[in-house]
């Protein structure tokens, strides 16, 4: 799995701030602002040439696929275990398993995002695949953030839904919103093809929050038909829209996690 240089750029910026208070402070500041200005000039540099998987609607070598099968229809969904693989294992075994049979899409709110995954049925249950059975990955409270500047919450993403970080479980959500989102970029973050993905929707507030770990490739109508539901004072929905069942188009290569 390839890190997010981005990750790493905040923690850089966060540790810059707690320098000693020394004579040569105000010099150390302003080297330490223009190494970040370099670092992050040259991500964007290498971002601006690359691939994003979530643009493509093939499925690679290196990526799984299933299907959502809901009351309202059919969604296919392609998933990506280099750049996720704890968030693309925990939903393909959960998928295998049928611990999502019969769910609900608990939470729907129209042009923002659908999300379902909760046994509860009501946005305070679930659970991951470990639950804390190796504290490696998962302390109890869920399983840790997998951000890459690689994935994106653009319209059609599907990402894990948590209390915080590092509190995936079960629950996940897929982005809806329609709305042209540029104008919430920031240029020296976004790379260019990121600013004309985010012209057809998406929500970037959640970007570096949330795991991204597929991008939904058939079936967008269906999940607009389902974010249109009426809902309740709390944004479930009136009648119950259930996920039928979760079919595995592509499985993925055993990883030693």
């Amino acid at each position: 799995m390839k890190k997010s240089v981005l990750t790493g750029l905040f923690a850089l910026i966060l540790l810059a701030g707690c320098g000693n208070q020394s004579t040569n402070s105000q010099n150390t500041t302003a080297s330490t602002e223009r190494n970040n200005s370099s670092a992050l000039a040259q991500r964007l540099e290498t971002l601006n040439k690359a691939n994003f998987p979530q643009l493509s609607p093939e499925v690679a070598d290196n990526e799984a696929q299933v299907k959502l099968i809901t009351s309202q229809g059919d969604i296919t969904i392609k998933l990506f275990p280099e750049y996720a693989p704890l968030a693309v294992k925990n939903f393909l075994t959960h998928a295998k398993e049928g611990y999502y049979k019969g769910l609900t899409f608990h939470r729907v709110i129209n042009n923002f995002m659908i999300q379902s995954g909760d046994p509860k049925g009501d946005g305070t249950g679930g659970e991951s695949i470990w639950n804390g059975k190796d504290a490696s990955i998962d302390s109890g409270m869920g399983f840790a953030n997998e951000v890459s500047d690689y994935l994106y919450n653009i319209r059609g993403a599907l990402a894990m839904a948590n209390a915080g970080p590092d509190t995936n479980g079960s629950q996940f959500y897929i982005v809806q919103n329609k709305d042209n989102m540029i104008g919430k970029l920031n240029p020296q973050l976004y790379p260019e093809k990121l600013f004309e993905a985010y012209q057809k929707g998406g929500y970037p507030q959640g970007d570096g929050n949330y795991t991204v770990f597929g991008q939904v490739t058939q079936g967008m109508d269906v999940v607009d038909k389902i974010a249109e539901s009426p809902t309740d004072s709390k944004d479930k929905p009136l009648t119950d829209i259930i996920i039928e069942d979760i079919q595995i188009l592509k499985d993925y290569p055993k990883t030693d996690k």
